[in-house]
């Protein structure tokens, strides 16, 4: 892990929330947001992962096979990230991307409505229930998306398309405020 410590400015820092009774949008803080990739072959790693965390609820969130996020709301100091990454070894890898990535909460009674508009995911929670993570699109943009409460989902996207999907969920937004 290099000690190269960049300079983080808020990607949506220039956005306000947007609020109606329906749905509410926000940018949530950028704390930490580690890729665990596990090795090939491992097995039984939720449990171990789990073990690293800090036991916040949605802590964990699986990407795709063998990968996961470990997601905080504070920013990880550099020396816990550097033994995080030690007890990962040898049965995964880590790589830090909380400078790569952007949180988005978008709540409210019609906010599955409002992001069916621009996702194929079916988002009843007989389908997609709470603690419930996936890779998708919305609209153009590669997001993945938890389910963090009955009206409320969490949306990890790159941080160069931030700007893009905010703006893209709050016109998918308007017709409920």
């Amino acid at each position: 892990m290099s000690e190269f410590r960049p300079t983080l400015r808020p990607a949506l820092g220039n956005k306000q929330a947007v609020s109606s009774p329906a749905v509410k949008l926000s940018p949530l803080q950028e704390g930490t947001i580690i890729h665990v990739l596990a090795r090939p072959g491992e097995q039984d790693v939720v449990p171990f992962l789990s073990s690293l965390t800090d036991a916040a609820t949605h802590a964990l969130r699986p990407v795709s096979p063998g990968q996961w996020f470990i997601v905080r709301d504070a920013p990880m100091p550099h020396q816990e990230m550097k033994s995080l990454f030690a007890a990962l070894e040898p049965r995964a890898n880590g790589v830090d991307q909380s400078h790569g990535r952007v949180r988005v909460r978008i709540e409210g009674q019609m906010a599955s409505r409002a992001l069916s508009k621009g996702t194929a995911l079916d988002l009843d929670p007989s389908a997609f229930p709470v603690g419930q993570s996936a890779v998708t699109l919305i609209g153009h943009i590669a997001a993945h998306i938890t389910r963090v409460g009955w009206e409320t989902f969490e949306i990890i996207v790159l941080r160069g398309f931030a700007e893009s999907l905010w703006d893209d969920l709050a016109r998918m937004s308007l017709e409920f405020s």
